[in-house]
């Protein structure tokens, strides 16, 4: 994970939260070992290297970040170990091919939050929006993603703009968002990262609505953007407005449940992306038993066991959706995991749809 480094608000409640998940599932003792990366592609894989050549694991959760996440495909692939990747962008998995057949993912796709934005867009008469996202692959999907969406929605992408995650001033870049005169501008980028570009259109004097990706669904963005990020839309899992979901959802039930589980063990409520390892963790809990039956732990059997029984699950609810895996869906959410967000009064609040 990266819980040091400019997405460290992702990486630590992973962190927090792997000491949380099950150390004996059915008959098996199940032992975990954590590395950071710093958000460092190269940490990343000497760490992939490492838990695999040296600690012979059976399956992976993580990394925290995009970038990470390609850094180790290869690596994955080749080992045959499952990875359980808990990023947004949906190429990570898609399309399920020799070397992503095993990776899945438990955050939502892009498609499914770009949708949801969309959506909202063009009930308040969105048509041109201006975009700003990260020059890497989280940035580059989603221009991608939202791009061929928006196209078919009526909506054009007017400017588009890019930045790096360490860089600390966007000024040029918000500049020329702004002489474009959008109706809207999206941000794709991730944790503290993602506020300032949104910070520096404030400052600017942009009055057009901001939407952001369901990457900034933590407190600390509203602690860093404070009164500059009031009235952001965004679509993100349920969890991060858990008050205002109805008693009857079952991803209500899951979730207060890893919220009441993880306040006791660190004193405060998790973040949302630590909900993508807490839920890799259930559907590892639902796969085991069946790999359990065809081979032995540390096996390269045990291994491809656990990877077909992983995209056999069905109906897995967990704390940000429902997970239907198949042969040719390696995320299972659907219009279930993603609500729409508004920032008001310094809170994410539910926005009707």
């Amino acid at each position: 994970m990266s819980a040091t480094g400019p997405t460290s608000a992702i990486g630590i409640p992973q962190r927090n939260t792997a000491a949380l998940l099950p150390t004996r599932i059915g008959d098996a003792t199940v032992e975990y070992f954590q590395l950071e990366d710093g958000g460092d592609t190269t940490r990343a894989v000497q760490n992939a290297k490492k838990l695999i050549g040296e600690n012979n694991v059976d399956a992976l959760i993580g990394p925290s970040t995009t970038p990470n996440a390609f850094a180790i495909l290869d690596i994955i692939a080749e080992a045959k170990v499952p990875l359980l990747a808990t990023v947004g962008t949906q190429s990570v998995v898609e399309p399920v091919d020799a070397k992503k057949r095993w990776v899945f993912k438990t955050t939502q796709n892009d498609d499914l939050i770009a949708a949801a934005l969309l959506k909202h867009m063009v009930k308040n008469h969105v048509k041109t929006v201006g975009f700003i996202g990260f020059n890497d692959p989280y940035g580059e999907n989603w221009y991608k993603v939202f791009g061929s969406l928006s196209e078919r929605a009526g909506i054009r992408i007017i400017a588009s703009e890019r930045y790096a995650r360490a860089d600390q001033s966007v000024m040029g870049q918000a500049l020329k968002l702004i002489a474009a005169k959008p109706d809207a501008i999206l941000i794709a980028a991730v944790g503290g990262p993602a506020v300032l570009p949104q910070a520096t259109l404030f400052d600017q004097g942009y009055k057009g609505r901001i939407y952001q990706t369901h990457a900034v669904a933590t407190e600390d963005f509203i602690k860093l953007g404070k009164e500059k990020v009031e009235g952001t839309v965004l679509a993100a899992g349920s969890m991060l407005v858990i008050d205002d979901i109805a008693d009857t959802d079952p991803i209500k039930k899951v979730a207060l449940t890893y919220i009441g589980v993880y306040e006791k063990q660190f004193g405060q409520k998790p973040a949302t992306f630590g909900a993508n390892t807490y839920d890799s963790g259930l559907i590892l809990q639902r796969a085991i038993p069946s790999a359990l039956k065809v081979a032995r732990p540390g096996s390269e059997a045990f291994r491809s066991a656990l990877r077909d029984a992983i995209e056999q699950e069905r109906d897995v609810v967990g704390c940000q959706g429902v997970f239907n895996m198949s042969p040719t869906n390696h995320n299972g959410m659907d219009e279930r995991a993603r609500v729409l967000v508004t920032v008001k009064d310094g809170r994410f609040r539910l926005l009707p749809e």
